[in-house]
């Protein structure tokens, strides 16, 4: 975890969007980049069937120090995930 001193103050005016996505289908580097692009599934109407498509919703690029921090961050969320599901997997194995 990071010295918490070194954060800069942040702006809460809200305008930055959420960003959900279901997939990262390709990834690289350009003039020492990261490049990343993110994608959602979606479901069109169709006749007779829906048809499900992938639309790219999100074009990451930063520095290699920052795609570093995003990696820890995301890595720590998932371990806050897997310590938080611990004792739900227990309590769904009880028998009373």
């Amino acid at each position: 975890m990071s010295d918490q001193s070194s954060v800069p103050p942040f702006s809460r005016d809200g305008g930055a969007p959420f960003i959900y996505f279901d997939v990262v289908p390709t990834n690289g580097i350009f003039n020492g980049a990261i490049q990343i692009e993110l994608a959602s599934r979606i479901i069109i109407p169709g006749d007779p069937d829906p048809k499900i498509e992938f639309l790219i919703n999100g074009h990451l690029r930063c520095s290699p120090a920052a795609a570093l921090a995003l990696r820890d961050a995301i890595n720590n969320s998932l371990q806050m995930l897997e310590q938080a599901s611990i004792p739900q997997q227990a309590a769904s194995n009880t028998l009373n």
